[in-house]
């Protein structure tokens, strides 16, 4: 079970999310059956995301982050709502590169170095926030804080890790997201600073037997910590065959009307969990008699 927690010090200067979620990042992996380089990547955005979701203040709030770069996995997308809960995919679910020269996982490699982040929030207005800011390393973390810093102007620290197992599997994922309020002055500043290069990963101290609280008080050592609230996230779907039915009418009765006349049975495949709806062409014909009924109304 992943374990999400939000902590804040107990002088008001530094706010912190953390994620164990490693159960989130495994799902993803069955779904949609990477390689262990783009297993890496999904798994860092989707731990972030999670976290970024979380952040937001109202229940039925989502974010959606989409990294678009020039590497050969293309473009991965997550979502997540405000409990943390993430859903994402890839465009190539599997590439095969060389591992750098320190022998990890050539994640800017597979996502590539130029491209953009685009940040979606639904905050429930009438149009939602969009950010983008162009990608940093494609390490994804950087790019996250980057985010922050220029969309945002948030003085933040993210650092997030996947381990996956010779058999592809994942062994450890998590991460944590670091940000400075208002109360930080230069002397918190430095030594959070001073504890973020000390640091080691995260993946190394989840292997080590270390909580996620444990490497939230490690890393802000020197600080009291209060954790605020508890979470445990999942790899959640949100799709249906209502929201699938709505898509395709969304599509027109051109288009309905043509799929129906093609074959007798139509599938549609979800990108974010791969379940599989199916219509027959008088299913088809239905939802296209519906969408001329909706063309039909007047304002």
């Amino acid at each position: 079970m992943a374990k999400l927690i939000r902590c804040i010090t107990s002088d008001g200067a530094i706010m912190v999310s953390a994620i164990h979620s490693t159960d989130i990042v495994s799902e993803a992996e069955k779904i949609h059956k990477t390689s262990a380089v783009v297993t890496a990547a999904l798994g860092r955005l989707l731990t972030a995301t999670s976290m970024m979701g979380n952040m937001l203040k109202g229940k039925d709030n989502s974010i959606t982050l989409k990294i678009a770069g020039d590497g050969p996995a293309g473009s991965l997308i997550t979502a997540a709502d405000a409990d943390g809960n993430v859903r994402g995919y890839v465009m190539n679910p599997v590439v095969e590169i060389p591992l750098k020269e320190n022998g990890k996982l050539d994640v800017c490699g597979a996502v590539g170095k130029n491209g953009s982040l685009y940040v979606i929030k639904d905050l429930g207005l009438k149009e939602p926030y969009n950010g983008f800011v162009p990608i940093t390393s494609g390490e994804i973390a950087e790019d996250i804080t980057a985010y922050y810093a220029i969309s945002e102007q948030i003085p933040t620290v993210c650092a997030l890790g996947v381990l996956v197992n010779p058999d592809l599997t994942v062994k450890k994922a998590g991460g944590y997201i670091i940000q400075l309020l208002p109360a930080a002055d230069d002397l918190v500043i430095d030594k959070l600073e001073e504890n973020v290069k000390k640091a080691k990963p995260v993946t190394t101290m989840l292997e080590s037997g270390m909580d996620i609280e444990d490497i939230v008080r490690n890393v802000l050592e020197g600080f009291d910590v209060e954790v605020l609230y508890t979470e445990n996230p999942e790899y959640k779907c949100k799709c249906s065959r209502d929201r699938v039915e709505r898509a395709l009418i969304s599509l027109g009765s051109k288009e309905l009307d043509s799929m129906a006349d093609e074959l007798p049975v139509s599938e549609v495949k979800c990108h974010f969990c791969d379940k599989v709806y199916k219509f027959t062409s008088e299913e088809i014909k239905k939802l296209s008699k519906n969408c001329k009924k909706t063309l039909d109304i007047k304002p």
